[in-house]
């Protein structure tokens, strides 16, 4: 007896499969609501200038550069500005009023990190929705990278003080409707406990877009957002964040040019180790991590076990190739230099799982990208993979192992040296060759 997929499950089965989205969907962008709201408090400036500010292009990379992210900040005493809840616009890098906070005011602030995916979906149709769960973990990793002091994954939507209602149109309204993911603590101290929620269970994640009648894609995507967003603790797991990146990392970060990534050579295998060691730090508990090279000894590689430096190898043969057509057809891929790789939630994954696995997918590959960036490599994340079953493929139980996200890597072309100079100062006896470069004389 076969039994039906649950909702979430078939949705993410729909995701993966190769059917190919539909024309895009009308969608009309959000509007910067007016008046333009509070600047930003100097204590959180810097912090969100250097992660989320700005228009299409943004410090933090997002699927289509359709950035569904919103953020609600529940700002307390000490903050810098009135205590209250506030939608922030990364546009404007303004504030705006949401709702008060309660008597008396908690100190610190938190950012709710919730995604609505309205312009994603219209892009990306079926398969948009666990794009906007790895976008959701790349603003997190975006946020610590800026100075962020702790971050929680898989915080319950019933666990959240509810946003408030009514809120109008535009960022205000899309805040307000968006569904809540995570939540960052954006001072050194705060309880976010000490926020009342006045939602009942359930309620905070299931506010319904009035847009969401108009397309069963945009319907599907919201259920399943909803559900995932339902799931985890009330009281959620915390995490330290590790120390700030410098910020001169984190002004360099930018997602690298096609041509730039297809022309692109390997990475030593120090500099692919790093970048793997720091996706499997930041995402500990979450996707298991993998390097795919090309070259002369393509293959696939993974750390060596606990306590071993270096890399191994899993598998052989032209896994670049394969992964290109797993990628949505992306042909560049089978060119590129390498591709780190974020491998896990399985089929029929319960709804925390799915959650934990795209988030810290999300989170770690945005960590990556910094390792990366800190070692001179090009770099650009890949987030739509279709029948990318990698754990069958290499010899593991089929739908163990998929394909969630991932970081092309590529280091820059070698320089050419200079040809030598013939030593024209005796004509009449041959030229004196000039030094040799390092590369010519283990040739010789």
């Amino acid at each position: 007896m076969t039994t039906m997929p649950t909702p979430l499950a078939a949705a993410l089965l729909r995701a993966r499969s190769h059917e190919a989205p539909g024309p895009d969907l009308p969608h009309r962008p959000a509007t910067v609501p007016a008046p333009r709201g509070l600047p930003v408090p100097l204590a959180l400036d810097p912090l969100l200038r250097h992660s989320l500010a700005g228009g299409r292009r943004r410090p933090v990379p997002s699927a289509g550069a359709l950035h569904p992210v919103r953020v609600r900040l529940l700002a307390g005493s000490g903050s810098g500005v009135p205590p209250g809840q506030y939608a922030y616009d990364p546009r404007t890098h303004h504030l705006h009023p949401l709702g008060p906070a309660p008597r008396p005011a908690p100190p610190g602030a938190f950012a709710v990190v919730g995604v609505a995916p309205e312009a994603t979906v219209a892009h990306y149709r079926h398969r948009a929705w666990p794009l906007t769960l790895l976008d959701a973990g790349h603003a997190v990793a975006a946020l610590v990278a800026a100075g962020a002091s702790a971050y929680c994954l898989d915080l319950a939507a019933d666990g959240l003080p509810a946003a408030p209602t009514g809120t109008g149109g535009g960022i205000l309204g899309e805040t307000a409707g968006a569904v809540p993911l995570a939540v960052v603590r954006l001072t050194r101290t705060g309880v976010l406990s000490s926020w009342p929620n006045r939602a009942a269970a359930g309620q905070a994640g299931a506010a319904r877009h009035p847009a969401d009648g108009h397309h069963p894609d945009l319907a599907q995507a919201r259920d399943a957002l909803t559900l995932v967003a339902a799931a985890g603790s009330r009281h959620g797991t915390w995490r330290t964040a590790p120390p700030r990146a410098p910020l001169s990392v984190v002004l360099r970060r930018r997602s690298a040019p096609l041509t730039t990534l297809a022309a692109a050579r390997r990475p030593d295998d120090d500099a692919l180790g790093h970048v793997l060691a720091a996706a499997r730090a930041a995402a500990t508990g979450g996707p298991r991590w993998y390097v795919a090279v090309g070259g002369d000894r393509p293959g696939l590689l993974t750390a060596r076990t606990r306590g071993a430096a270096g890399l191994r190898t899993v598998a052989t043969g032209p896994v670049l190739p394969t992964l290109a057509a797993w990628a949505a057809g992306q042909g560049w891929l089978a060119r590129t230099g390498a591709v780190l790789l974020a491998v896990g939630c399985p089929t029929g994954a319960p709804p925390a799982r799915v959650r934990r696995d795209h988030l810290l997918a999300g989170y770690g590959v945005g960590h990556a990208h910094l390792a990366a960036t800190a070692l001179g490599l090009s770099a650009r994340p890949v987030g739509s993979w279709q029948c990318a079953d990698l754990g069958a493929a290499i010899g593991g139980t089929a739908g163990d192992g998929w394909v969630l996200h991932a970081l092309a890597l590529g280091a820059p072309p070698r320089r050419r040296s200079p040809a030598p100079v013939p030593d024209v100062s005796r004509r009449d006896g041959p030229a004196v060759p000039g030094p040799r470069t390092a590369e010519e004389h283990h040739a010789a």
